[in-house]
């Protein structure tokens, strides 16, 4: 039996979410080829420098005539690779990008120098994140000043956090343990100690977990109390009978605004509907609701998208 390679020694980091394998696989072929072709060639150049190397001043080399054969041969051997790296990268692609429905959200905001992160539970967390095994987890990010990259080797996933929008990445681990995680886009002068620690663990281990942190409000709620407070709901009436559009039961679907083009009712549009109201306007609607820009820091905008994704009309499914 081979001995345990220490962390420190290793070539790649340890896999320990579903997708790492098929990262690593795509990756290790890519070295193959690389590779093979690479002594090919090279073998190829020694033996050819070699066999067909002149001999005398006086040598004439005879002509070389095609083969059409051979320019067949190279041709449809590198499209097959080619297309064979396509097809495996962008299937790869699909699934690292398609989080499961079913997936536990946590909203993450980047910042000189930290990562701060938010359980729908309303436990927040600063460069950690505890999760349960076997149960995918979207991570839906944004940062506050600069870009940023949230990094997890041992999971295989990287996403940037860029200021302004929201983009997102999902796991699922496989061990229990601790991985690290960095940030992989320089961000500033202290850049080398923005990292963190992702704590994989037992389902009945982070109900524990999750039991004994501080009491507090889950984001929904702080979202709902947010959005009372800054007098949304006096246009966007439930009944849809304000001046505004019910928000109701709209993330996940389209809208149609003036301008005659429909639109995803996401995060990222929702956002910008906070922050800048007058970019896309819902059919229908005049243009005035004023602009929050300032008045909503982004741990605030992260309560109130989750409080307009858990407004569900009879028979819609939770998220």
């Amino acid at each position: 039996m081979w001995p345990q390679v220490p962390q420190a020694l290793r070539l790649i980091p340890e896999q320990a979410s579903t997708v790492a394998g098929q990262v690593d696989a795509l990756f290790l072929f890519l070295v193959a080829v690389t590779v093979f072709f690479s002594g090919l060639i090279f073998l190829l150049v020694l033996v050819f420098a070699i066999k067909y190397r002149r001999r005398s001043e006086a040598e004439r080399p005879k002509a070389i005539h095609g083969s059409l054969l051979l320019e067949a041969f190279w041709t449809v051997v590198p499209l097959g690779i080619g297309l064979v790296i396509f097809v495996w990268g962008a299937y790869l692609y699909f699934v690292i990008s398609r989080p499961p429905a079913a997936a536990m959200e946590v909203y993450v905001v980047g910042k000189q120098w930290m990562w701060k992160l938010q359980h729908p539970t309303g436990q927040r967390e600063i460069n950690e994140l505890h999760i349960p095994l076997h149960r995918p987890v979207k991570l839906t990010m944004t940062s506050e000043d600069v870009i940023h990259s949230f990094y997890v080797p041992a999971f295989r996933v990287k996403a940037d956090v860029v200021p302004g929008k929201y983009t997102s990445v999902w796991f699922e681990a496989t061990k229990a343990g601790e991985y690290h995680l960095f940030c992989s886009e320089y961000c500033g002068t202290s850049h080398a100690v923005m990292g963190g620690r992702i704590v994989a663990m037992e389902p009945a281990e982070y109900e524990r977990w999750l039991a004994g942190g501080v009491g507090e409000e889950s984001l929904p709620a702080a979202g709902e109390k947010l959005f009372g407070r800054l007098g949304c709901n006096t246009c966007h009436r439930s009944d849809g009978s304000g001046r505004g559009p019910s928000l109701v039961g709209k993330f996940g679907r389209t809208e149609k605004l003036t301008s005659g083009e429909t639109i995803a009712v996401d995060e990222s549009y929702l956002r910008e509907s906070i922050l800048n109201p007058q970019a896309k306007i819902v059919a229908g609607y005049p243009p005035i609701m004023p602009t929050f820009k300032g008045l909503v820091t982004e741990d605030q905008l992260v309560q109130i998208l989750a409080y307009l994704k858990s407004l569900k009309t009879d028979g819609q499914a939770k998220p």
